[in-house]
């Protein structure tokens, strides 16, 4: 039997049978199934077509496998946190990682910590990148999507904080999944919202192009390529196909049934966890939480097979096929670096300790003895320093009072969440 052209990738939250397992998409036939620990929802992806990462269930570590090695789990990433969402750029260069509210991107050749986003205000629940993997977009539970700019965020001086290209500040409650389009920096993203609402917004200006209601909270979304169709999994179990060529000027529209392409696929039981498309446009796969994967044509509406998992499905994709998965003999071409966990890792002392060389894309050139303003602003933050002594005072007392201001933040920090998600429970409980 050949090889396929695609494969479904999927998990659950039990890990009963397996972490994650590889189906055949038209037969739903399993070809091969990675075990060890269980991954939690958005978190899991493929690097490179040669490494399986997923962020392993409530713990701070990314447990891997080699993509064509099923039998064991080769190796354990500790993270600084608990991982809410992973994603991989799509060239196999970079690792994306939502812990609370920061965003966390590694990469892959060193394995070294470039940059740690701290924009979201609770914790980041979904992750994306564009297809040419220039930028990347990241939703949270603070009701935001922000989009970035790879290139900015990796070349910025590490002096400076990292902004986003564009905030996305439409949705009312939490964003629960995010799905961009082809295209690259031209491309649209869809973003899913409990405010019952899926939004189209374009990348390069940040415009809403679309925002849809519907009736219940929209826990996933996904386009087809051609972006005719617009899929969305409810909380009450139903997919929303919501056609993207109506001749309706509005911006804003209420989803209903008609003739001209917004139509309901009925089956699962409950919340629709993660949705994906074929790459022609005509099979969408869905995963719940009655513990079910469920393969559909898109013209008839009607579900080609279903699989039992042993759980509520974490998550559901259709990828193509990488060209190791069936070649038993096959290595990675590059062995996985180990992760830094602090953005300086030479003086944190968990460097690679490989004695290599990094070059990274910069300016054209650059002052070797620094600038005028580079001086300037160099003096000005000497004279900073001695100002916060002066009000501070030296050594221990300095200490104690940052030491102090931090407990503060924190407490802070926890207080805003209670009350946050508490509000979220009061607005989303069921009348």
């Amino acid at each position: 039997m050949s090889a396929p052209v695609e494969v479904v990738l999927s998990a659950d939250s039990a890990g009963q049978l397996f972490n994650c397992a590889v189906f055949d998409p038209h037969s739903g036939s399993e070809f091969l199934s990675y075990r060890g620990g269980n991954t939690s929802s958005r978190s899991l992806t493929v690097l490179n077509g040669e490494y399986i990462l997923g962020a392993q269930l409530g713990k701070n570590f990314i447990n891997v496998w080699e993509i064509q090695r099923k039998d064991q789990l080769q190796q354990k990433i500790v993270c600084p946190g608990i991982v809410t969402c992973l994603c991989a750029s799509p060239d196999g260069l970079y690792v994306l990682a939502g812990i609370a509210e920061a965003i966390y991107l590694w990469e892959m050749s060193t394995g070294n910590l470039l940059a740690i986003l701290s924009r979201h205000y609770q914790d980041v629940s979904c992750i994306c990148f564009t297809d040419d993997s220039s930028h990347f977009v990241s939703g949270g539970k603070d009701n935001l999507a922000l989009i970035w700019n790879l290139s900015s965020v990796v070349q910025l001086d590490s002096s400076r904080t990292p902004e986003p290209r564009h905030i996305l500040s439409r949705h009312s409650l939490p964003i629960t999944d995010i799905h961009c389009g082809l295209m690259g920096p031209q491309a649209r993203v869809a973003t899913a919202s409990l405010d019952q609402t899926v939004k189209v917004w374009e990348v390069s200006s940040g415009e809403m192009l679309l925002s849809v209601l519907f009736d219940v909270g929209i826990m996933s979304v996904t386009f087809d390529p051609c972006e005719y169709f617009l899929f969305c999994g409810g909380s009450d179990g139903n997919i929303f196909q919501v056609s993207l060529c109506s001749t309706s000027l509005s911006r804003d529209k209420t989803f209903q049934t008609d003739s001209d392409g917004n139509q309901v696929f009925k089956g699962h039981r409950n919340l629709v966890t993660c949705l994906s498309v074929s790459m022609d446009g005509t099979l969408l796969l869905s995963g719940s939480n009655d513990e079910t994967v469920r393969m559909w044509d898109v013209q008839s509406k009607q579900c080609i097979w279903s699989i039992n998992h042993k759980g509520p499905v974490t998550n559901a994709v259709i990828i193509p096929a990488p060209a190791n998965m069936f070649l038993a003999d096959s290595h990675p071409a590059v062995p996985l670096p180990r992760f830094s966990r602090h953005l300086n890792p030479s003086e944190q002392g968990d460097g690679t300790g490989s004695g290599g060389m990094c070059l990274r894309l910069g300016a054209d050139t650059q002052e070797p003895e620094g600038t005028y303003l580079e001086k300037a602003d160099e003096l000005y933050s000497l004279m900073c320093a001695v100002t916060d002594k002066s009000v501070f005072g030296d050594g221990e007392n300095t200490k104690v009072r940052v030491s102090e201001l931090e407990e503060e933040v924190k407490t802070l920090k926890k207080i805003n969440k209670d009350l946050y998600e508490f509000s979220t429970q009061l607005l989303t409980k069921p009348n």
